[in-house]
């Protein structure tokens, strides 16, 4: 008997595209860097490919397995739009066969603390959080982080979607997790915190015995120490509820 696993499967998942070895090639007229180095730390190595994206990956396999540190992945959110250099509505299994084979050479570039991050909307998220952890493995899964995309709301459809997806893998959980850039807690941010924290407790206490939704405190405990809510916003909430 095979041996089952938990997988996203779909039409022509087997077939896998055969890539040669690659080499990038320098074109002059695109090229430029400073004209000399400022400090001895100055990167001259940067680089902006143009071409088809899965055989510059090939071509930065060999040099770069196992050194970026870090990842940003846009891919095409497959919402049936045209646009002039890709078509943003292919077939669903043709679009994860494509997919795959460039997440599979990126995952290959990460360093051991490195990671890799996803841009995506409602659209395709779901499917492609299974489909990632398929390839890079459930237990390095991070996150997924909302981001707003646009703060204002549409009245001709039926949910007025703000925001966006971004899917965030480590390559090893355990050493990225000691090594990010964490932000001190500042006096001036602790001391935010602190007053939203009693303000709330506040005016909680003085009118949650008054309320016939008492539920609803607590959401508005909630958006208050988000939103660094002050006693005044919070009063007027509650005025909302009626």
């Amino acid at each position: 008997m095979n041996k089952q696993k938990l997988e996203l499967t779909w039409i022509g998942k087997e077939n896998r595209p055969r890539l040669e070895p690659r080499i990038l090639l320098e074109d002059p007229e695109k090229s430029y860097h400073a004209p000399h180095r400022v400090t001895d730390h100055d990167l001259f190595d940067n680089r902006l490919i143009f071409g088809d994206n899965l055989l510059a990956l090939k071509a930065l396999e060999q040099e770069f397995t196992g050194k970026i540190k870090c990842i940003f992945v846009a891919p095409p959110y497959n919402t049936g739009a045209a646009f002039d250099r890709y078509d943003d509505g292919l077939e669903h299994s043709i679009r994860l066969s494509l997919i795959r084979a460039r997440l599979e050479i990126l995952w290959k570039l990460l360093r051991e603390d490195g990671a890799i991050w996803i841009t995506i909307d409602d659209t395709e998220c779901h499917y492609l959080k299974v489909f990632c952890d398929e390839i890079f493995g459930r237990c390095n899964f991070v996150s997924s982080i909302a981001w707003e995309k646009d703060q204002g709301r549409r009245g001709d459809t039926d949910i007025s979607s703000a925001h966006d997806h971004i899917l965030l893998y480590s390559r090893n959980r355990d050493v990225w997790s000691n090594t990010r850039n964490l932000l001190p807690r500042t006096t001036d941010v602790v001391a935010k915190k602190d007053a939203a924290v009693k303000s709330c407790e506040l005016a909680t206490n003085q009118n949650l015995k008054n309320s016939s939704k008492p539920w609803q405190f607590a959401l508005i405990a909630h958006d208050m120490i988000a939103e660094n809510m002050t006693l005044a916003g919070l009063a007027r909430r509650f005025a909302a509820l009626g």
